[in-house]
């Protein structure tokens, strides 16, 4: 991905939050500069990797195929001292055509996924075989706001504004803005959270991705602090 498409991705996802009168942890406005100033408080948040993320998956279509994220509370698998217990993100997903992230399950990862402002999310779920393969027969079974409910697999789900669906290991989803409905925010409240290791994509994916540097930095990813040591 381009350097300017990740500045005016966040740029786009920071308007979205005034719109929805929310706001992030101070470090999410903080430039470049004001971070070289606070090296010596980097340690914690990058080891649990809080912040801005964006990627396109490695399939070099953001618009269609990608989304910005914002951890703000996570943990560490080998060090309980680290952050929290359990990790907290936003998810920026735009209308347009409408953008959406691609089929994947966690091996570890329990989560909740919250509709928390715009339009309608859309989820699409399956169960995986034990090979990793997409289960395309079993039927789901799933909470959502705390009620269990079945859907055969493959099942579109909607969830307008404030409600939610837990989804467990090993479940296949998929999901989006419905199109026409508008730009979503999205919650996710889950155990620790590890992109590096607990991602299995239906196909091949990079979950973080090279960046091509054409413009100066706006907003610093979680994968980058890094490069103020």
């Amino acid at each position: 991905m381009k350097r300017s498409q990740i500045n005016k991705a966040i740029e786009h996802a920071v308007n979205m939050l005034e719109k929805e009168r929310l706001k992030l942890p101070q470090f999410a406005y903080w430039s470049v500069d004001e971070w070289k100033k606070r090296t010596n408080e980097l340690g914690n948040i990058q080891k649990i990797m809080l912040g801005w993320d964006v990627t396109d998956f490695g399939l070099g279509d953001f618009e269609k195929k990608g989304a910005v994220l914002f951890t703000i509370r996570n943990g560490h698998w080998q060090d309980e001292n680290a952050g929290t217990p359990y990790a907290e993100k936003l998810i920026f997903l735009k209308d347009e055509h409408p953008q959406e992230i691609t089929y994947h399950f966690h091996r570890a990862k329990t989560e909740d996924i919250i509709n928390r402002g715009g339009g309608i999310l859309e989820l699409q779920l399956y169960h995986s075989h034990p090979d990793d393969s997409l289960d395309d027969e079993s039927d789901i079974h799933v909470k959502m706001d705390g009620f269990i409910r079945k859907f055969p697999a493959g099942s579109i789900i909607e969830i307008e504004k404030g409600g939610s669906i837990t989804l467990q290991p090993g479940l296949y989803h998929r999901f989006c803005p419905k199109k026409g409905c508008g730009d979503l925010i999205i919650g996710e409240v889950s155990s620790i959270n590890d992109d590096t290791k607990d991602n299995i994509f239906l196909n091949p994916s990079d979950r973080f991705v090279d960046i091509i540097e054409d413009e100066p930095t706006a907003y610093l990813l979680c994968n980058e602090y890094q490069k103020l040591a």
